[in-house]
């Protein structure tokens, strides 16, 4: 996802500026160690579900004060320093944006993104 276009194009909507005054942007990127012990990551196999991922994007992007939630969640064996999770919301106010850019990543990693990490 090229960000900077990706948001050029929300603001060509008429609405975006009635609507927007807070854009946050989630970069999720492989890191070369483990999350759970510091060991060393050369790759991660990534298997997203783009199904229960846009579920979640439609349910986030009704909440108050939302205006559009994009995710784009990459798959494959991805190497460190890859780009692997992009989420944008844009709203209205920080009071309604900074909790639905949380609850929406954490929920995705939960429940709709499976990674294993190889040494």
């Amino acid at each position: 996802m090229d960000i900077t276009h990706t948001i050029a194009q929300l603001k060509q909507d008429p609405e975006f500026a009635r609507n927007v005054g807070m854009v946050l942007i989630h970069n999720g990127i492989v890191r070369a160690w483990s999350r759970s012990d510091g060991s060393p990551v050369s790759s991660v196999d990534v298997t997203p579900d783009h199904g229960r991922i846009e579920a979640l994007r439609r349910e986030y992007e009704k909440k108050p004060g939302i205006y559009k939630v994009i995710v784009e969640a990459k798959s494959g064996t991805l190497k460190p320093g890859d780009d692997l999770l992009f989420i944008i919301v844009a709203g209205d106010i920080r009071e309604h944006v900074k909790p639905v850019l949380a609850e929406l990543l954490d929920r995705i990693k939960a429940e709709a993104v499976k990674k294993a990490e190889l040494p």
